[in-house]
């Protein structure tokens, strides 16, 4: 019997769709309120550091409301991971908490996270659930004006691409779940990785990567991923 292979999984904004946090790229996502050019860009902190915080405190404030919590998707990987007998990597585009919450451990979030904070002057970054202005103190190096969220943002490098690489250049197996497959570098994985391993797109509609897939299922994703995360167990467990 063949050995089960390692894993890379990667998720963007539509597994937690379901959880009630809108996604990007939909018509009533966050772009669609907001330019990403005031808010999600180098530039646009140093421009506007008021604004940047105002979006970004609205966000972390949404994200402690009590009706978001993991879906059944969410839950569906964190067994997964606990079950799989290979190595097993969970990279995120989310900058949202709910794997974490849902238990999942082996997890990259390569776009940062809403619930940390780092300082531009010192490098320091913490955990960070409360709202920043432009005249919060680093608890590092106590200055001011310099606390931004650590969130990856367009024109940054993502993080952990070293660990990422070498997880697709193992991996026997590569998942895309909610993913709208035009954020680059996380869209050129399928590609990078199509040659040596099988490729599976779950998704609520077809990617714009979609042909790189061997294999796709298409729907809501907290029905297709316990679906697909249950039929893998089955056969390779």
């Amino acid at each position: 019997m063949a050995l089960p292979p390692d894993i890379v999984v990667l998720t963007g904004a539509g597994i937690s769709r379901e959880s009630g946090l809108a996604t990007f790229r939909d018509a009533d996502g966050a772009w669609a309120r907001v330019r990403l050019e005031d808010v999600a860009t180098p530039e646009a902190f140093a421009r506007d550091p008021a604004q940047v915080h105002g979006f970004y405190n609205a966000r972390r404030a949404g994200l402690a409301e009590p009706s978001v919590v993991p879906n059944a998707a969410h839950l569906a990987l964190a067994d997964l991971e606990l079950r799989w007998p290979a190595a097993f990597l969970l990279v995120t585009q989310n900058v949202d908490d709910l794997h974490e919450r849902a238990g999942s451990r082996r997890l990259v979030h390569m776009h940062g996270e809403l619930l940390r904070a780092r300082c531009v002057r010192c490098d320091a970054d913490r955990p960070w659930t409360g709202p920043m202005d432009a005249g919060t103190q680093c608890p590092a190096c106590l200055l001011r004006g310099g606390m931004r969220p650590d969130i990856v943002w367009f024109g940054e490098m993502p993080y952990e691409m070293d660990r990422i690489s070498d997880a697709l250049a193992r991996c026997g197996l590569f998942v895309a779940i909610g993913t709208s497959g035009n954020v680059y570098p996380a869209a050129g994985f399928v590609a990078e990785v199509r040659g040596r391993a099988a490729t599976v797109e779950l998704n609520l509609e077809p990617s714009e990567g979609a042909a790189l897939f061997h294999e796709a299922h298409h729907g809501p994703a907290t029905r297709i991923v316990p679906a697909y995360v249950a039929d893998l167990l089955a056969r390779w467990t």
